[in-house]
């Protein structure tokens, strides 16, 4: 070894031999990672070296983070105007717009150290700015290849589209009178319970809804359903809007075509005031590959924000992958984080495609059996890793209300603890096993051959530890070629038979039973937070499918039928008072944030499943025909228990069979190794 190469070798045992400050806590909650032991002290040597070198090269993280203050267009103080701008490969750059008739040469920018650009524009002679409020700009890029290309800034904070065109044009925000919050954050929920929505939908008009539609009209029905969370899907801008909000345009800009920046604060501030938190669907694991109104080939190169080559594109999305490891994209990534929670007052983030970003291969082709060997080694992408662990350090230590949620398909070992662990440091992840178990049951079997164990398996199968957001559906399970749980339950009888006017056919009460039944399933067993989308509550008919060229531009399916909840001779009524009561029932007795459950029964023949949880036992009749009688149940402490929520009323679509007076009283009889049992009088079967 030449003394050239001996000091990567010693750095090299120096990041093996990092002190994890935590890691003895993980490895005795899963003894079966030690032998990954350098894996974690790896990441987390990476992950404490990028903290060293933010206080050294910035002044540390919460500076680094508010680069969305410097970076774009600012105006001071004696109304001049900063803009700032990073492109490397650039040879040149101007600002066009409005202000000075479009002129791309009479606005140059000087150019500063590590391909940073700025540019200062004193006031007008009145003093006002040079740059009006609502005018339009552009970044003229000059290429060392001679070429001149025409951009937004990345750093764009509202971007707009005119009808007939297709590329979206940057709009200078810096309204008069900017709203103000009135609201405080309110404090973080015991136990989470998520409404997922997407504004543009939110309405049945065949239309792009608005904020102040969803706030005037959806968070109140929200707050009656007793959902304390809401997840918003599509609002940071994407070109595409079929896209569902996954192809992202500009970072910094809330989509313009709900609405104005400060309507989307209002909704925020509103939903505040009634106690409901909302999360920001983020997404940091791609961007849209649009060149004119995105940020690929910014500066004229393939690389800038993105990997260069094929690492710098994904296969199956179309679209440009992050370079983690730049140090103006983790810059450009962390700040945009902050400003959703500065600006817009949002309350934590859904990370969306998670699974991507961990690995080199993306998760394409990976049946991810569950072997450690698939969660280390070279095909993990540490860079990736070391940004997921700074991101939930520093939104974890600057709010310390933050919550932070992984999509995640592979299962990846610590994504949910702590970052002083050598985690990844999420607080929850989506458990997407649960939906994508509920679809192939109704595709594949029929009722009298549902397995109750692999049932109950798909809800329990989590990582101790770890928190997950249990759904029986999201937006996934709604997209146009598969359909919502209620389509797939009643088909085409929901067109004509939901009227309770009228006696419910077979098809519709199995499929009413069936809906309640899955959804407390999931809530009370899947998780230690619940996710519903919006209208499936009631059980919203068909599928979803925004306005394409395949569909004709039709906006049939890109809209929710709030409508059919509000006639009251419809059965969607009664859905919905069922999902109501289930998530009022659970912030009465808080089962999500208890332990989890004891399951005392998983009967294959009586397709029975029992299970106790915050002292509330759940007990569920799947058998299509079979109802039972002095039905013997486990029950951890004794004494005296009543019905408290029972999916058989007859105001949520039921039969109203089981006497709501009845007291059911323990016995010190073992039962399913539990100390006391008691007879439940009456089981009924699921259809009468």
């Amino acid at each position: 070894m030449t003394a050239r190469h001996k000091p990567l070798r010693i750095m090299a045992e120096a990041e093996y031999n990092v002190s994890v400050p935590r890691l003895n806590s993980l490895l005795e909650l899963d003894p079966y990672l030690k032998p990954f032991e350098k894996d974690f002290q790896r990441r987390y040597g990476l992950f404490e070296k990028q903290l060293t070198l933010l206080e050294e090269a910035e002044g540390g993280f919460d500076q680094f983070t508010r680069s969305y203050k410097s970076y774009g267009v600012h105006r001071m103080p004696d109304n001049s105007l900063v803009f700032k701008e990073w492109a490397p490969a650039a040879e040149a750059l101007f600002l066009t717009g409005d202000f000075n008739g479009w002129d791309n040469f009479s606005h140059p920018y000087a150019k500063k150290d590590f391909g940073k650009w700025e540019l200062h524009i004193p006031p007008k002679e009145d003093k006002t700015p040079a740059v009006a409020h609502n005018s339009k700009l552009k970044v003229v890029v000059h290429t060392r290849m001679g070429e001149r290309l025409y951009r937004i800034s990345p750093w764009a904070k509202y971007v707009t589209r005119h009808e007939k065109s297709v590329i979206y044009d940057w709009v200078h925000w810096d309204p008069p009178q900017p709203y103000i919050h009135k609201h405080p954050r309110p404090q973080k929920p015991r136990s989470l319970r998520i409404y997922e929505s997407h504004v543009g939908i939110a309405s049945p008009e065949g239309k792009v809804a608005s904020y102040s539609n969803f706030t005037h009209n959806v968070l109140p029905r929200i707050k009656d359903l007793g959902y304390n969370c809401i997840q918003l899907m599509a609002i940071m801008e994407h070109a595409y809007y079929a896209s569902f909000g996954y192809q992202v345009t500009s970072f910094f800009a809330a989509s313009s075509r709900y609405g104005t920046p400060e309507e989307l604060k209002e909704l925020i501030d509103v939903a505040h005031s009634l106690g409901i938190i909302v999360l920001l669907d983020v997404v940091h694991s791609h961007a849209s590959k649009n060149t004119e109104d995105g940020l690929n080939s910014f500066d004229g190169s393939d690389s800038c924000f993105f990997h260069s080559g094929p690492r710098g594109e994904h296969s199956l999305w179309d679209s440009r992958l992050f370079n983690y490891s730049g140090w103006e994209v983790l810059r450009f990534l962390l700040s945009n984080l902050r400003w959703w929670m500065e600006e817009y007052r949002f309350d934590g983030f859904r990370f969306d495609g998670v699974t991507s970003m961990l690995y080199h291969h993306h998760g394409i082709g990976s049946g991810f059996s569950g072997d450690y060997a698939e969660y280390f080694g070279l095909h993990v992408d540490e860079d990736s890793i070391v940004y997921l662990m700074l991101a939930n350090h520093i939104l974890h230590t600057l709010y310390q209300d933050c919550i932070t949620i992984a999509e995640d398909v592979s299962g990846m070992p610590t994504l949910c603890r702590p970052v002083q662990e050598g985690g990844l440091g999420f607080d929850f992840r989506l458990a997407m096993a649960i939906p994508d178990k509920w679809i192939q049951i109704l595709k594949e079997f029929k009722d009298e051959d549902w397995n109750m164990g692999n049932i109950v398996h798909t809800m329990s199968n989590r990582r101790y530890g770890e928190k997950c957001i249990a759904y029986a559906e999201s937006h996934d399970q709604a997209l146009v070629g598969d359909k919502t749980l209620a389509f797939w339950l009643m088909d085409k009888d929901m067109y004509t038979n939901m009227s309770a006017l009228i006696p419910m056919n077979s098809v519709i009460d199995r499929g009413i039973q069936l809906h309640k039944m899955m959804r407390l399933l999931t809530h009370g067993l899947g998780g230690e937070g619940y996710l519903n989308f919006m209208g499936n509550e009631f059980g919203h008919p068909e599928w979803l499918d925004f306005p394409r060229v395949g569909n004709n531009e039709s906006y049939h399916y890109a809209r929710r039928q709030f409508n059919l909840v509000d006639m009251d001779h419809l059965r969607y009524r009664q859905l919905y008072a069922f999902d109501r009561d289930m998530n009022r029932t659970e912030d009465k007795y808080g089962w999500l944030a208890a332990p989890p459950a004891y399951i005392s029964a998983k009967h294959e023949g009586d397709k029975v499943i029992v299970f106790e949880r915050a002292n509330v036992i759940f007990i569920f009749n799947f058998h299509p025909t079979n109802s039972y009688s002095n039905y013997r149940v486990a029950v951890g402490p004794p004494g005296k228990y009543k019905i408290k929520l029972d999916s058989d009323e007859i105001h949520y679509g039921g039969h109203g069979r089981l006497d709501h007076n009845t007291e059911f009283f323990t016995e010190p009889m073992e039962f399913s190794n539990l100390p006391n049992s008691m007879l439940v009088s009456k089981l009924y079967y699921l259809l009468p």
